[in-house]
């Protein structure tokens, strides 16, 4: 009787230790990356989005973040999740076109994020990244911010009140290329954000095209003096985690990701509007310049803006040019 009390004690232990340990192993964590350095207004946001899903995850998923570009490289970080080098991260599309040509559909959109999901733009933007990129597309965070052109001094207007930047030398992402130098006329330098500064401070670059965000945080208000307006292009920042990684999370871990992710589209969406406003007021009484185009030369400027981005993805594939485009412009 002893004995099998005994080998019946030992058998309880064992099975409390396995439910104990499978327990203990419920909890998922994801590593993650993001584009920028830590201290830019975007990968703030990030870490905000981080820490609304490690709250509400506690028990189920978790986000670990591991830093910014001086971990994986800005333009390497899709690829890293592409190969499973990391889990996710928080990248523009426009960073790897050159993979996912598609990506070009956010830059040229004028449909919030929201729609875009609304009318099932995300869903195929999701399943080509899951063929193309080895990814799954969690969501479009942080759009709706408009892009400016900045300049170290005032720029040239051409008779018809268009802008003449023939000479000129702009930082920009790929997404710029065609609009700065087909129809600006500027010659297009790609130069990484942190070194952006010095580039501006030397000279190397006459301006650079950014959001109103985040400039400030960057100083690069100290050495640009003037702003173009109307704003272009819309933010196309996502959420990509490694495909073989999420399908390898719990059922409840998914859709708690998807949850999470569909109300920060939201409330980063609702912030940026806010701060874009305040960001943009903060500048003037900063001494920053306004130059603004008018009439069809203002029309103009953002529809070629939009058309340089669609002309692009079809160019490079067309499989579903006009699906997407249904879906990502009004």
């Amino acid at each position: 009787m002893k004995a099998i009390g005994l080998k019946t004690a030992v058998a309880a232990l064992l099975g409390a230790g396995m439910l104990l340990g499978a327990q203990a192993q419920a909890e998922e964590t994801i590593r993650a990356v993001a584009a920028f350095p830590k201290p830019v207004l975007f990968t703030q946001s990030f870490l905000r989005y981080v820490d609304k899903v490690n709250a509400g995850g506690k028990g189920i998923v978790q986000i670990q973040f591991v830093g910014g570009p001086e971990v994986i490289k800005g333009l390497d970080q899709a690829d890293a999740v592409r190969r499973g080098a990391i889990d996710m991260a928080y990248v523009p599309g426009s960073y790897y076109p050159g993979i996912v040509p598609e990506t070009d559909a956010l830059v040229g959109s004028n449909v919030t994020p929201m729609e875009q999901r609304a009318n099932g733009g995300l869903d195929l933007f999701n399943k080509v990244h899951q063929e193309k990129l080895n990814a799954y597309y969690l969501g479009h965070v942080d759009g709706g911010v408009v892009f400016h052109v900045y300049m170290t001094e005032k720029p040239t207007m051409k008779a018809d009140g268009t802008l003449d930047l023939a000479g000129k030398k702009l930082r920009g992402a790929p997404i710029y290329r065609e609009f700065f130098t087909d129809y600006l006329g500027a010659t297009y330098v790609q130069i990484r954000v942190p070194e952006v500064y010095t580039a501006l401070e030397r000279g190397t670059v006459d301006g650079l095209g950014w959001p109103i965000v985040a400039l400030m945080d960057l100083k690069w208000d100290k050495l640009v003096k003037y702003r173009v307006d109307p704003g272009f292009f819309q933010t196309d920042l996502g959420v990509i985690v490694n495909l073989d990684k999420w399908k390898s999370l719990s059922k409840e871990a998914q859709d708690y990701l998807i949850k999470a992710t569909i109300e920060f589209e939201k409330e980063s969406y609702d912030f940026f509007q806010n701060l874009q406003k305040k960001d943009a007021a903060e500048m003037e009484k900063r001494g920053m310049n306004i130059v603004t185009l008018q009439g069809k030369a203002a029309e103009d400027y953002v529809t070629i803006s939009a058309e340089t981005a669609w002309k692009r993805l079809k160019s490079r594939d067309a499989t579903h040019y006009e699906e997407l485009r249904a879906k990502f412009l009004k």
